[in-house]
Parts: structure tokens; C-alpha cells; sequence
């Protein structure tokens, strides 16, 4: 017989023993050591603020919630989040989100105002046509965490979340 041949039904013989003994365990204890059936998603916080009618930029609730603790932690009576694009990046442009104050907010900006949160974001006119829908998401994973873009106007996005190209 061929060695390649006995090696296989070796391995298959021993992953039968292996079935047939997991399979006389109680439940429970095949449960514990491989459990199925549970998701690794966590339900998508609810929504507990007014949305803008119209706004350019969909803020989710995880986001909101990081907005909340960046508003705390700067210690600003109102937090305002400037959003745009540049050239670069993977994909040909590359979101922008920074910190600003009201003072700098130009005429020409589009305001996304949460009044009862008091917490402004805001899109220079240029970065309006690549931003408008955009999904604002955050994520506390400890790889690859973070706040996070879903572009409905992006043609194609980079692995890395932060670039897009139209």
C-alpha cells in the first residue's frame, strides 16, 4: 500500500474516534468546548437622539456614543466634528475628521446641528459631493476599532477603511 494512502486513513480513522467519542458527551460539555450557534455580531445600540432632517452625514448610534465621551473629555460646551476628503490614501482620496470650533465654521459649510447633544458636524462644500449619505459607525475591537465610513458614493474603498475612490 501506498504510504500517502495509509496516512490519510489514519487521520480519517482517528477523526471517527474522535466524532464518535465528542458525540457521547453530554450536551453541555460539547458546548463548552465548541460552541455553535452564538453570533459574534453585537445588536446595533438604539438609536436616543433626534437625527437631522437631511443630514449629510448619518452619525450611528456607537458613533454618537464616542462623540458623547469626546464632547466630555474636551470639555467643550459644544463639540464640533469637521468632516472632508483629501487626495491621497490607497484608493485615490482619504477621509478627514478632526476636531474644530464654531468660530471656524465657513458660510459655505453644511452644519449637521444635534442640538440636544450639543454636538455640530460639519462638511466643507468641496468634500459635500464625496460625503453626502455617509454613514458615520464606531467600533471598540481591538483590532481594527475605531470610527468607521460606509460611503454609498464610494466606487471602490481600501481594505484599510480610511480611503475610497469614485
Amino acid at each position: 500500500m501506498n504510504h500517502r494512502y495509509l496516512a490519510t486513513l489514519c487521520l480519517f480513522l482517528n477523526f471517527a474516534i474522535f466524532v464518535r467519542s465528542f458525540s457521547l458527551l453530554p450536551h453541555s460539555q460539547q458546548n463548552a468546548l465548541f460552541p455553535l450557534n452564538q453570533s459574534t455580531e453585537t445588536a446595533e445600540p438604539e438609536i436616543d437622539y433626534n437625527v437631522p432632517e437631511d443630514a449629510v452625514i448619518v452619525i450611528k448610534a456607537a458613533a454618537m456614543k464616542r462623540l458623547r465621551e469626546l464632547k466630555e473629555k474636551q470639555a467643550v460646551d459644544t463639540l464640533v466634528l469637521r468632516m472632508g476628503v483629501r487626495n491621497g490614501g490607497c484608493s485615490g482620496l482619504s477621509y478627514v475628521m478632526d476636531f474644530s470650533t464654531e468660530e471656524e465654521i465657513q458660510e459655505d459649510d453644511a452644519v449637521d446641528e444635534y442640538p440636544e447633544e450639543l454636538i455640530k458636524c460639519v462638511v466643507d462644500s468641496k468634500s459635500m459631493l464625496y460625503l453626502y449619505g455617509l454613514e458615520l459607525d464606531f467600533s471598540d475591537e481591538l483590532i481594527g476599532g475605531g470610527f468607521k465610513f460606509f460611503n454609498p458614493n464610494a466606487e471602490e474603498s481600501c481594505g484599510c477603511g480610511s480611503s475610497f475612490g469614485v
